[in-house]
């Protein structure tokens, strides 16, 4: 099976047009041989009959796609790297807590654009079930929008008015499972043909002991195991649903092809809104295998291929975000680079640097980042990173280890120390950490908290220290120019601009007091937001930072993607330094100090001979000493080749 099937070319031809027909048709060309590979491996000998109609999806698609978004797909056929440009920068929010809802969002968009966002991560927002709903990962329709936020044309209305901007729009996609509520799931209670093989249920505890021997729980406390008893399944006589996050959310089962075909279609419906980039929520979890840890099988690489060839056959304007928080080999692989590339998601979270970043404030040492970070894999040149200081979730301490033993540490006790630092126990922190899912038991944890909070502002506020204050403004600082200028697409979470701290107004709704994440989700104070033009209060100066920076970033070709960042040894345990040369730019040099003291660095390494000038940085251009840069205590700056 290698060919195109019978009569597509005339088919597009009617739907499209001659001329749209000839694109479509030239793009089908270049993805079959991945579409062809995928559906072999995933489906066997069911895949001639499924490539026809996988195709002629993509093509309805096509058809029904509006002529605004065909522009904006022909443009970035031909700026491919349009993601990787210097130029994209994030801003990720919830709708109601940045704005309220949809229809209030454009008058917003002056603020992301003085903050130079070009690219906005809207977080969940379709319509999810009602009651608990893990924070809108529980989907009960694809098409359609939280009611609490709008409408799906308010949505359609919101991707115009960021695209009138040069801005694109980011959605969550949850791929692994539905609400219970959904109407696939519905059907499949029910009996319903249509959706036969949808979700996986056995009728006793022998195979979902079998697959929990080996699968890690996610919510251990609240919900243990991978299974959830359904009194209504297999036909009223009850059966172990698979959930692997919580029981009213039924993990999709991607064995029948149908559910394939079926979130093909949610997929290039949602594009067809004006969707640019999809996050597509919890990747490593998508198929199933008993004996393994039921994450970042092959197949679920396979089966993301086959979903992005064929949504970029529909709308080659779209591209993939993998939301893997995995281990750093594994994440990779979510790029494509496998042995043999295979294109996959454009972008994935680069989880690594966000984590190594507070270990080194929290130590004043850099040596363990360098240690990670050097020894990751390349990824491959057409994707790129989005780097971050923190997100909507917690913060899980991901040092392998391996890198911890590389450095004398013991890898437990150094992610224990790091839940004590910044939940605030460990003595002399400056951190209003809260801890999140802790297990007495094993001792492990992640971390909630804003990074405000995190980097010690609200700490030094409540202390009415000036001098504490002044070093946590230098650790946003610095954490953020590592950020902006690491290489990727810089993602700002809201709030942080203006440095708002921990929100305990969480813990006055019942629905959300159970989730301590909410504290570091606080509503954008708009009132605050009216101070940033005041260059001597709190927001003022955060605003001109994060501003500041992202002008800077804009005049940095070696800042685009399709490169890596190289990190050096520079001579100084506390000071983290990178090298970036992208083939058309000149070399930029990255540094971040990230102990409290004065630091000294090797001249020649970071400034080129004395020949880069320094292009942006915390303390203006550093003084050398006997051949040595000096940095101060907190201090970071970026050195560029002229």
């Amino acid at each position: 099976m290698t060919g195109m099937p019978a009569g597509l070319a005339d088919e597009a031809t009617a739907a499209l047009g001659e001329d749209e027909a000839d694109a479509f048709l030239a793009r089908a060309g270049l993805v079959l041989p991945d579409v062809v590979a995928a559906l072999e491996r995933l489906y066997g000998d069911r895949a001639g009959d499924l490539l026809g109609r996988a195709l002629r999806t993509a093509l309805q698609a096509a058809a029904e796609r509006p002529a605004a978004l065909r522009r904006l797909d022909r443009r970035r056929e031909i700026d491919p790297a349009w993601f990787q440009s210097p130029r994209v920068q994030g801003y990720v929010c919830y709708v109601d807590r940045f704005c309220g809802t949809l229809r209030e969002l454009p008058a917003k968009l002056d603020h992301l654009e003085a903050l130079g966002t070009t690219y906005l991560h809207l977080m969940p927002l379709l319509r999810p079930r009602e009651g608990e709903n893990d924070g809108g990962y529980a989907v009960a329709d694809y098409r359609a929008v939280d009611p609490r936020l709008g409408t799906m044309a308010d949505l359609e209305a919101v991707a115009g008015a960021l695209h009138e901007r040069g801005m694109s729009l980011c959605i969550d996609l949850v791929l692994n499972h539905t609400a219970r509520e959904h109407r696939w799931a519905r059907g499949w209670l029910a009996g319903d043909p249509a959706y036969a093989g949808f979700y996986t249920a056995f009728p006793d505890r022998r195979l979902p002991d079998a697959y929990d021997a080996t699968i890690p729980e996610v919510f251990p406390d609240r919900a243990p195991g991978s299974f959830s008893w359904v009194p209504e399944a297999l036909g009223g006589a009850g059966g172990w649903v698979w959930t692997t996050f919580w029981p009213y959310q039924w993990d999709l089962d991607y064995t029948n092809p149908e559910v394939t075909l079926a979130v093909l279609g949610e997929i290039t419906w949602l594009a067809n809104r004006g969707v640019d980039v999809f996050r597509m929520d919890a990747v490593p979890f998508l198929w199933k295998r008993i004996g393994t840890n039921g994450q970042n099988l092959p197949e679920a690489h396979v089966l993301l291929q086959l979903l992005h060839a064929l949504t970029r056959l529909a709308a080659p304007g779209v591209v993939f975000k993998a939301e893997a928080i995995v281990a750093p080999d594994d994440l990779v692989q979510y790029l494509g680079a496998h042995e043999r590339y295979r294109p996959e998601c454009e972008l994935a979270y680069h989880n690594q640097l966000m984590v190594l970043l507070w270990s080194s404030l929290a130590t004043g040492d850099a040596r363990l980042a360098r240690q990670a970070l050097g020894r990751m894999r390349p990824i491959p040149p057409t994707t790129t990173w989005c780097t971050y200081v923190r997100g909507h979730d917690d913060i899980g301490w991901a040092v392998t280890d391996t890198d911890a033993g590389a450095l004398g540490l013991d890898g437990a006790a150094h992610r224990r120390f790091l839940n004590d630092f910044y939940s605030g126990r460990f003595p002399g922190s400056f951190a209003r950490g809260a801890l999140f899912q802790e297990n007495e038991a094993t001792g492990d944890a992640r971390i909630s908290g804003t990074t405000a909070s995190l980097c010690g502002i609200e700490d030094a506020l409540d202390r009415g220290d000036d001098a504490a204050l002044e070093a946590a403004l230098r650790r946003l600082g610095l954490l953020y120019a590592v950020a902006y200028g690491f290489g990727g697409i810089p993602l700002l979470y809201s709030g942080d601009e203006l440095a708002q701290r921990n929100d305990t107004g969480y813990l006055a709704d019942p629905a959300l007091e159970p989730d301590n994440r909410w504290m570091h989700r606080p509503p954008l104070d708009w009132a605050a937001a009216a101070r940033a033009g005041d260059p001597r209060s709190l927001e003022g100066r955060v605003t001109a930072l994060l501003r500041g920076l992202a002008e800077a970033r804009r005049g940095q070709p070696a800042l685009a993607g399709g490169t890596e960042s190289e990190v050096v040894d520079a001579g100084s345990d506390a000071v983290l330094v990178w090298r970036r040369r992208h083939p058309r730019s000149g070399t930029l040099v990255g540094l971040a100090n990230v102990s409290a003291r004065p630091q000294t660095v090797d001249a020649d390494t970071v400034t080129g001979f004395g020949t880069y000038p320094c292009v942006a940085g915390s303390d203006g251009p550093l003084p050398v000493e006997d051949g040595r840069l000096v940095v101060p205590g907190l201090g970071w700056a970026w050195y560029a080749q002229p």
